[in-house]
This record gives structure tokens, sequence and C-alpha cells, in this order.
């Protein structure tokens, strides 16, 4: 988020990063470093060195960069699909557990998939889902 509020080229040191949104460093290190390994930063070393986007955050999108950092979206394996896994104790064909597991990860991949990176740091939050306002 911190990289896409920047102006278009300009580049932002991990510890000002880090400063910035209260993270420690060592962790945001290894973060940008996996986003840089996906494609999603470009880092510069050096005295004038830090990080950007690789691409506007507007072609960037939040399921993407979820996937990279934290592995597939579905909540058990055999409902992923990237990274599937057959159950071995149960039929698949009728286990409702993972048939409402699939619908869980087509629904998180609805919102993170059609949302960009852009959007999200835009968003106003005046728009959150009043029935889900009351859960928090």
């Amino acid at each position: 988020m911190h990289l896409s509020g920047l102006p278009a080229g300009q580049l932002a040191f991990v510890n000002d990063i880090a400063v910035a949104n209260n993270i420690p460093k060592k962790f945001l290190d290894a973060i940008l470093g996996e986003l840089r390994n996906a494609g999603f930063v470009l880092s510069r070393k050096g005295k004038e060195g830090g990080y950007r986007l690789a691409r506007p955050a507007s072609e960037i999108k939040i399921g993407h960069v979820v996937r990279v950092l934290d592995g597939p979206l579905a909540p058990i394996p055999c409902a992923s699909r990237t990274q599937y896994q057959r159950c071995e104790d149960c039929d698949e064909a009728t286990c409702q557990v993972r048939h409402m597991m699939l619908e869980v990860r087509q629904a998180i991949a609805e919102v993170l998939d059609n949302r960009s990176l852009a959007a999200m740091r835009d968003a106003d939050n005046d728009d959150f889902p009043v029935e889900l306002s009351s859960q928090i």
C-alpha cells in the first residue's frame, strides 16, 4: 500500500516504509524480497536506492499479491486451484466440507481478484458493506 501512494517512479527506503507503517524492518525486507521476485516491485541499491512498484497500482490485483505472500486462497488444500491436494479420508464428490470450502475460496477470489491495489488505496471505507460493519 505504501508504494502505491508514491508518485510514479519515486523510490522509498525500506526503513521509511517500516517506520511509517509500524512494520519490523526485517519482516518488511522479507516481504519486499518476495514481491520483487514475483515482479510486483523493483528495487535499486545504494544511496539513491529504494523500492517502487514495477507497474501501475491499477494493474496489480490484490489476489495475486496475497497468493505470493500467503499461498493459495483456499482454506483447505482440496479446495485449492493452484495447490490442490486430495484428501485421503473422504470422498471428494460427496464431501460437504469440501463443497462449502470451494464456495468460500470462490468468494474470496471474487473479492481479491477484482480489486486492484489502486482501488484498495483509494477506498474511502464509506462503501464498506453495512452487514459487515456491525460484525467488526
